[in-house]
């Protein structure tokens, strides 16, 4: 899941980058409500984490603005404001959740998947695909019940494929959502990944389409 912070307090938002990151969660970091106006524009992002007291323009405006461009993502609000009105007028503003500093990561992390699972209409926590399933919060797989071992980018990877089920992705739109704007891509990332999950999954898990993509292959 590619996530969007905005938040100007800089202990905060680096705590939030680089402890959402080790939780698997791909951030980027804003700091200004002026430059979080195109925020959402930058790339796709699933969702977004948004202080309220940002500099240049106040975060409720920058929500506005989001949601009269038409903007969907979800809005995880994350501030200091803590009256019932404040959070009344954060979430009639267009924010999907409302969360109090000060919070514990993990909250943040469990509330923005739970705002994903909301968007695609899973109800269970779990993914699961034929003989594989996976646990988000946990950061755990399981084939045939066993656990498999998969590095941090490989099981990202394959929470993105099994949200997206029927759907074919292109390497550009897996780059996309596997890399923040800190890390350079390699030209064959992609695909490096994909050989792993396939070695370590089984070869049928993923279907290549030429010229097209990548997708799930049938459940076993």
């Amino acid at each position: 899941m590619r996530i969007l912070i905005i938040e100007d307090d800089l202990l905060i938002g680096d705590g939030l980058q680089t402890g959402l990151t080790a939780l698997g969660f791909s951030c980027d970091w804003l700091r200004d409500g002026k430059l979080a106006l195109r925020g959402p524009d930058a790339a796709p992002y699933d969702a977004a984490v948004l202080d309220l007291g940002l500099p240049g323009v106040d975060g409720l405006n920058v929500l506005a603005a989001w949601r009269q461009a038409g903007h969907t993502l979800p809005v995880l609000i994350l501030t200091a404001r803590d009256s019932v009105d404040d959070r009344i007028r954060g979430l009639d503003s267009g924010g999907d959740d409302y969360l109090v500093k000060p919070f514990a990561l993990g909250e943040v992390a469990a509330r923005l998947r739970a705002l994903l699972r909301r968007r695609s209409g899973q109800a269970s926590p779990l993914l699961q695909h034929g003989r594989l399933s996976l646990d988000p919060a946990a950061r755990r797989v399981l084939l045939d019940g066993q656990p498999v071992e998969l590095a941090a980018r490989e099981l990202t990877l394959l929470e993105l494929l099994l949200n997206n089920k029927g759907r074919v992705l292109s390497r550009a739109q897996i780059e996309e959502k596997l890399y923040d704007w800190a890390h350079e891509v390699e030209s064959n990332a992609v695909e490096v990944h994909i050989h792993h999950l396939r070695k370590k999954l089984g070869s049928e898990l993923i279907k290549t389409r030429r010229g097209l993509g990548y997708t799930l292959g049938d459940e076993a």
